[in-house]
Formats: C-alpha cells, sequence, structure tokens
C-alpha cells in the first residue's frame, strides 16, 4: 500500500505529455530560421545533417549524464556550440549563440505533443482534493513546456514548474525533487514522484526520498536505461491508472 501523498511530483514529457515518434530532428522551419540567421553561410543540407547528427550526440550525453549522482544541466548556447555548430563558420556560430535561447524552444516544441490519456481527469482529482502539484522535468525549454500546459488548460493546476534548463541541474539529481517539495509545501518523504523512465525519475525519486516512486509506462520507457537495483513502488500505464492509484489512497 501506497502512503497517500499529500503532493504529486510528475514529469513533463512521458507523464504530463505524449511526444509522438519519430519526430524529425530537424524540423523545416528551424532550418530555414537558421539558413537565414548565419547569412546563408551554411548550407541547408549541411543544416539539417547537423541538427540530426547533434541530436543524437545531445541523446547519449544526456544518457551519460543519468549515470551521475548529480547531473548538471547544459545551457542553451552551449547545446549550439558543443553538439550542432562545431564545424560552422565563426560568425555563423556567434549569431546561433546570441539566438540560442529562442533557438531551442524552437527545437524543443513539439508539433506532436498531446495531453496523455487520463491526466487531466487525474490531475483535476487531485485539485479537487486538496493536493498540490508540481512538474519536474529535465528539459532544455522548460518556456516550450509551460506555454503547452497553458494551452491545453492545465498550468493553472500547478503549485509550481521546475525545469532543468531553468535551473541547471537535471534528474537524477535530487536537487530537483527536493525544490519541487519545498515549493509544494511538503516534506518530500510525503510526496508521490511520476516519471516515465527509472534511471532518471525512479532514481530521483529514491535518491531524494520521496514517500512513492511510480513509474508510468510511456514510448520512453523500455528505451531508457535500466538500473537493476532501481524498482518502482507501482506501475501504471497512463493518467487513468495514476487517478486509480489516487482512488485507491483514499482522495477522490
Amino acid at each position: 500500500m501506497l502512503i497517500p501523498p499529500a503532493a504529486l511530483l510528475l514529469d513533463f514529457g512521458g507523464v504530463l505529455v505524449d511526444s509522438p515518434r519519430p519526430q524529425t530532428p530537424a524540423p523545416p522551419a528551424l532550418v530555414e530560421r537558421l539558413h537565414t540567421l548565419t547569412g546563408r553561410a551554411v548550407p541547408v543540407e549541411a543544416i539539417v545533417r547537423d541538427i540530426t547528427a547533434g541530436a543524437r550526440r545531445f541523446a547519449r550525453w544526456r544518457d551519460e549524464t543519468s549515470q551521475d549522482e548529480g547531473p548538471l544541466e547544459v545551457t542553451h548556447d552551449r547545446i549550439w556550440d558543443e553538439f550542432i555548430t562545431t564545424g560552422w563558420p565563426a560568425a555563423a556560430r556567434a549569431a546561433v549563440r546570441r539566438e540560442a535561447t529562442s533557438l531551442t524552444y524552437a527545437w524543443a516544441w513539439g508539433d506532436g505533443w498531446a495531453v496523455r490519456e487520463g491526466i487531466a481527469e487525474a490531475l483535476r482529482a487531485a485539485a479537487a482534493g486538496g493536493i498540490p502539484m508540481v512538474v519536474v522535468s529535465n528539459a532544455i525549454s522548460g518556456a516550450a513546456h509551460r506555454d503547452f500546459l497553458a494551452s491545453a488548460g492545465l498550468r493553472p493546476l500547478f503549485a509550481a514548474e521546475f525545469y532543468s534548463d531553468e535551473v541547471g541541474i537535471r534528474k537524477p539529481n535530487p536537487e530537483l525533487a527536493w525544490r519541487a517539495a519545498e515549493a509544494a509545501g511538503v516534506p518530500i518523504g510525503k510526496c508521490w514522484f511520476v516519471g516515465d523512465t527509472v534511471d532518471r525519475d525512479i532514481a530521483c525519486a529514491r535518491r531524494a526520498g520521496a514517500g512513492a516512486a511510480i513509474l508510468m509506462r510511456s514510448s520512453r520507457t523500455a528505451r531508457a536505461r535500466t538500473v537493476r537495483e532501481l524498482v518502482p513502488d507501482v506501475v501504471v500505464d497512463d493518467g487513468y491508472g495514476l487517478l486509480d492509484l489516487l482512488r485507491r489512497a483514499g482522495l477522490t
């Protein structure tokens, strides 16, 4: 039996929102924007190639840092400088650095984002039960996540939102969970932490001392690195599964 939650700490991608695959790593609008921004000094085909390769390198970096005890987040300008534009002319690289934050927003935004099934119902049930909720997400653009939640009508339900690019630390760094619990005004030991990956979310929950570590399956769950000693308290399939847990805890 899980302890009844005094707060919910929830991941964004894979928990609140579905991100269907495959998505192109080099959206045409972003490619054209970069082509113009750099004064057409970098050919379109080179931009597509470098964004695609950079996305793979950045994904490997994220996987590697998830094995650290307290990983830090990379800044927007470093994402472009270190993973994408390394071979571009100096003037083109400088132009990208100046616009790094808005470019990262455009790169992060998912045209196919959709609220996961049952999540709206679960969040509203928790809110009706007086349970504060906080977003705890690794993100290259928290601003994009905030705007999506606002457009979906869900943002007012959250007491706070913590995104790695804004606070400079990444899950499984437990500091993210501790800050979220503090924002909710609840001891971390009375929080449910809900995420879709073992190596980042469940690891973060365990290191932080969360009251419960709940794994919500997503398209990323099976692809993420497994850690034998990390086992979630409960596994659910979607927001309806989370809603059922809340009901069984007597909170809805």
